[in-house]
């Protein structure tokens, strides 16, 4: 009985010597793992506030010789003229344009592919194309721009009769193929971690596999999802090398997705090399660095209230 008593958690008192030294290296674990997760997020939150204010530092001075009205609203983009004109609109209306057809092709096909690995797929098969898939989402830019360039291009042409394919619907193509893994990988996850009680209570109410998949599992992992949405979406707007390559560069404002146009990203990176460091054409092109960082945070803040809602509506369940 007494050997009981020493072994207890509350007998500190007659705590073997060796015991206190593993509860001393364990505390000191605790405290650098604490530590450094500290310092990694004060990093990442000096790190954004630069990148903020060196946008603003350089993109600001844009709006001293052109209006904000211009600059948004204009649609001639003339960096040599006198004077110059930076009217980002073809720019703006060509992100926003990609941007939500990529969305459209990627979210149905990734979430799709993600209940499949999750719900369905044998675990040979699962285990199998989940790396694949993780591995695609680092498949170099160029590469997909490449691709786009030889087989999505020529396509696109012939399927809607186009004077070229170097178009939106290209681009857009090419993004969502750029955002599937990153959807299909994250949504995997979170679907994978819905507790099985929920599915085996829904059979128990006589629903088949894919009302289960429909009504249980996909509402329950709709966190992650949308966080997995955010994600692809956010490479789709950050996205650079494939739609200056695929998407042909024009610069009046565009119609629809089959006419040539001119993402964000790829005005930034066609025109930098001409800049002159400091001068007008440089500041605009920070200012447009500037709208694409805002874009991103809202997108950013979105998706948090989504999560904040689905997390209440789940408490209350």
């Amino acid at each position: 009985m007494a050997m009981i008593q020493q072994t207890s958690p509350g007998a500190t008192a007659t705590e073997t010597p060796a015991a206190k030294t593993l509860r001393g290296r364990l505390r000191i674990s605790e405290k650098l793992v604490e530590g450094g997760i500290w310092l990694a997020g004060i990093i990442s939150i000096v790190v954004l506030l630069g990148v903020f204010f060196l946008l603003l530092k350089e993109g600001l001075p844009t709006f001293t010789h052109t209006s904000p009205g211009e600059f948004f609203f204009g649609d001639k983009w003339y960096p040599i003229s006198e004077p110059p004109r930076f009217g980002t609109l073809p720019f703006l209306v060509s992100t926003l344009m990609v941007t939500i057809i990529s969305t459209v092709i990627a979210v149905p096909i990734g979430i799709g592919c993600a209940a499949y690995l999750s719900e369905v797929a044998p675990p040979k098969v699962r285990e199998t194309l989940k790396p694949i898939i993780e591995l695609l989402a680092g498949f170099p830019s160029v590469v997909m721009g490449l691709i786009g360039l030889l087989l999505i291009s020529p396509a696109v042409q012939s399927m809607f009769n186009l004077n070229t394919g170097l178009c939106g619907l290209t681009a857009s193509i090419m993004l969502a193929f750029m955002s599937l893994p990153v959807i299909v990988s994250v949504s995997e996850d979170a679907l994978s971690v819905v507790p099985d009680e929920f599915r085996q209570a829904s059979y128990a109410l006589g629903t088949t596999k894919w009302e289960t998949i429909w009504h249980v599992c996909i509402p329950a992992a709709l966190s992650g999802i949308a966080a997995a949405v955010m994600l692809g979406v956010g490479r789709a707007i950050g996205e650079t090398m494939t739609v200056l390559m695929v998407a042909g560069g024009a610069l009046a404002v565009p119609i629809s997705p089959a006419d040539p146009m001119t993402p964000m990203t790829a005005a930034i990176a066609s025109g930098i090399g001409n800049a002159v460091r400091g001068g007008l054409q440089y500041q605009a092109l920070f200012a447009i660095g500037l709208v694409l960082f805002i874009m991103t945070l809202i997108v950013n803040l979105f998706a948090d209230r989504v999560l904040e809602r689905e997390k209440r509506k789940f408490a209350r369940v």
